[in-house]
């Protein structure tokens, strides 16, 4: 099963950032149509964005960005594959 994390800027509250992760999720969608991800699991964990779009990119992960207009283009959240769950083992599931 394939699994679909979205990082949500961890200084969004909960409900603002959940928000900001689905049109993470959309814009990972329209990005990686190839990516069969098939609406089977959907994780949200807070993280710096900042911090992870620039670690995934160095680390060649495919990934998708939301910038939020309203924050001055602020990374609100970051979509990205990774079936097995090890790089974001350490972060914190939105609540």
């Amino acid at each position: 099963m394939k699994r679909l994390y979205v990082l949500v800027n961890k200084r969004l509250n909960a409900v603002y950032g959940c928000v900001q992760g689905g049109h993470a999720v959309a814009q990972f969608m329209l990005e990686n149509p190839q990516q069969n991800w098939n609406n089977d699991f959907l994780i949200y964990l807070y993280a710096d964005t900042d911090k992870w779009a620039q670690q995934l990119k160095e680390q060649g992960v495919r990934f998708s960005v939301f910038h939020e207009p309203d924050l001055n283009n602020t990374i609100t959240a970051i979509a990205c594959q990774d079936d097995t769950g090890e790089l974001f083992k350490n972060l914190h599931v939105v609540k």
